[in-house]
């Protein structure tokens, strides 16, 4: 079995106060995924909005800047994540596709091993 990170992507504006209606189906539809991937899912969370994201680069050789926000401006920002384990990416895939959205898209990336 492989790792694999499902990375949500949305529209940051209509997840960070959705309606009562939107927020409520968007909890129900993550809690109908745990329920159906319970046994692959390794972890996961939502994420606060870009706006409380803290950036750190490297200057130049052991000097670094420390910025408020994201790195870079997006229509589409990283909402959350799943870490799951499944057969092959192809099993990875079709659990993406059950992950509830409220726009966007969900990337799939395998887990990298170092032996």
């Amino acid at each position: 079995m492989s790792e694999y990170l499902l990375l949500i992507y949305g529209d940051e504006s209509e997840w960070i106060n959705p309606t009562p209606e939107l927020g409520d189906k968007m909890m129900k539809g993550h809690a109908e995924f745990g329920e159906r991937h319970g046994q692959s899912i390794r972890g996961g969370n939502a994420l606060q909005p870009t706006s409380t994201a803290t950036t750190v680069r490297e200057s130049s050789p052991g000097q670094f800047v420390v910025t408020d926000g994201a790195f870079a401006e997006t229509k589409e920002a990283l909402a959350g994540y799943y870490l799951v384990e499944a057969a092959n990416l192809d099993e990875a895939l079709a659990m993406a596709k059950q992950i509830p959205i409220f726009s966007g898209g969900v990337e799939v990336r395998p887990i990298r091993v170092f032996d």
